[in-house]
């Protein structure tokens, strides 16, 4: 009887072949071997594992390691990319499946690109890091640990200084300030702040920046020494005395500048920080590109150029130039010479002034100012207190205000503003006034005033007491009123005044005769600047 299908356990110790036994796994022959496991993962995060540990072991700065890796962190997907390669032949001469990527491999790519774009941005940021800072004006002191660690040293010099000599000043970061010594020697103390990972790094850029004195011929040239060591931060303040006779000029790329008492000329260039000078017996030249001045008690002349944020400038028996912008405030007081002050929006020039002057973005006021008085701007509120001789102003989107101490020749433009004109009483002058879109008050009845729908002019010669109408006063308004009125007398003019015919006896001091001013306009136009 035929068992088909039954197995046949044959003879003893005979061996079937592909005989299948029950429940057993019988190969594909169709699929690849299983595929192995990648080790560039492992590898690469032993290699960071490695330097972190560096790191934390104080073997490597984490400065230094973060330099290393915003510049060579491709090599670590170089590594990557070889160790990909080899698994790849390998598997090709052992007919096994090639290890892919898989989802954590492609994570710590990510990270890896991340971070490595990262960090270079960050080195790119610390190299130009002097030039944004000075930009944005930012201290140090606000970022005192972004790249490392601060390092303290000061340092001390002295020897005599040549008589007739004049000191240069070079310091390209830092405090200088410069006061007067007793005897005939120069000293100069430095206080040196620098930045570095490590204190023998710090030691090192501290020997390269070892501030000099030279001599040759009469200049003596204190240098800071801060370029020897390139983009290093270091800082270094400088506290000079020295004969007070000696002329000065200070070269910083940025740092406050301290003067007080000199018997010579003084020449200040500073781009970035605030200088203060007193007592200067000579003429005084500032330029700042960044930051404010203030400037007193000078006998000499006064120039001072650049952007500035506030600006003084005080008791000067010199004339007094001052160009440039200006952003914040300025304020004059008692100069006793010409000022001429420019900048994009304002042109003004006077003889004198006794009194105080204040200057910001909406405002103009001054007291006790002597003309010839040229002035013209534009958006500013004008007021003039106590102005003697002769006046020429020009306003635009603004009111004026001008109170008259002693008569000289007055014009008067303005566009969307109103106009007031004090004039002192008994004063003699001739007057032509015109407005268009306003009206014209007057509290002199010799005046004629015609007030239209639209425009109000007014004219007349007023014969005071003083002066014979020898003024003449000329008022154009564009889009606003005009008001002239009476204000009581102030004692006549000031000693020495030229341009005031309102009375009084001038003094032994006189100035060039006053300018004419030119026929008024029929239309005013508005300034550029």
């Amino acid at each position: 009887m035929s068992n088909f299908g039954a197995p046949n356990p044959g003879t003893p110790g005979q061996v079937v072949p592909n005989q299948i036994m029950p429940n057993q796994l019988i190969p594909n022959p169709g699929l690849p071997p299983r595929r192995r496991r990648s080790f560039a993962g492992p590898v690469v995060l032993i290699l960071v594992g490695v330097v972190f540990l560096l790191g934390n072991l104080h073997l490597l700065s984490w400065s230094s390691l973060g330099v290393w890796f915003a510049h060579y962190w491709p090599l670590l997907l170089i590594l990557w990319g070889v160790i990909k390669l080899a698994e790849h032949m390998q598997a090709q001469r052992t007919g096994q499946r090639a290890p892919g990527i898989g989802a954590g491999g492609v994570l710590l790519v990510v990270l890896i690109v991340i971070s490595g774009l990262t960090a270079t941005q960050a080195v790119r940021f610390r190299e130009h890091w002097p030039n944004i800072r000075d930009q944005f004006n930012i201290d140090d002191e606000d970022f005192n640990n972004i790249f490392g660690d601060n390092y303290s040293f000061d340092d001390h010099l002295e020897q005599d200084f040549p008589a007739g000599a004049s000191l240069k000043v070079i310091d390209t970061d830092g405090a200088v300030s410069v006061h007067t010594s007793d005897d005939n020697k120069i000293t100069v103390v430095v206080r040196k702040r620098v930045g570095a990972d490590s204190q023998g790094d710090a030691d090192k850029y501290n020997s390269e920046t070892k501030p000099t004195i030279t001599v040759s011929g009469g200049v003596v040239t204190l240098d800071a020494k801060i370029q020897a060591a390139g983009n290093h931060s270091i800082k270094s303040d400088l506290d000079i005395t020295l004969p007070r006779k000696a002329p000065v000029s200070i070269v910083s790329r940025r740092g406050d500048v301290n003067v007080i008492g000199r018997d010579g000329n003084l020449d200040l260039g500073v781009q970035h920080g605030d200088i203060e000078v007193e007592d200067v017996t000579g003429n005084v030249k500032v330029s700042l590109e960044k930051g404010s001045a203030k400037i007193e008690q000078i006998t000499g002349d006064v120039r001072v150029d650049g952007r500035l944020n506030e600006t003084s400038v005080s008791d000067v028996k010199g004339t007094v130039q001052l160009e440039g912008e200006f952003d914040e405030s300025v304020k004059l007081a008692h100069l006793g010479k010409s000022v001429t002050f420019k900048s994009s929006r304002t042109d003004m020039e006077f003889s004198k002034i006794d009194g105080d002057l204040s200057l910001d973005s909406d405002d103009l006021h001054a007291e006790e100012i002597t003309g010839p008085l040229h002035l013209l701007t534009r958006s500013k509120n004008i007021r003039l207190e106590d102005v003697s001789g002769d006046v020429r102003l020009q306003d635009d989107n603004g009111g004026v205000d001008v109170e008259m101490r002693s008569m000289g020749n007055v014009q008067i433009d303005n566009r969307d503003g109103d106009i007031h004109l004090g004039i002192p009483e008994k004063s003699g002058f001739r007057l032509e006034a015109r407005t268009h879109d306003g009206e014209i008050q007057s509290d002199f009845s010799e005046l004629k005033v015609d007030n239209g729908d639209d425009k109000g002019t007014a004219s007349g010669v007023v014969s005071g007491s003083f002066g014979n109408a020898a003024a003449h006063v000329v008022i154009n308004n564009e889009h606003g009123g005009i008001e002239i009125r009476r204000s009581a007398a102030r004692g006549g003019p000031k000693e020495g005044v030229s341009g005031g015919v309102s009375g009084g006896v001038p003094g032994g001091k006189t100035s060039k005769p006053a300018k004419s001013l030119p026929a008024p306009k029929d239309k005013v136009e508005p300034t550029e600047n």
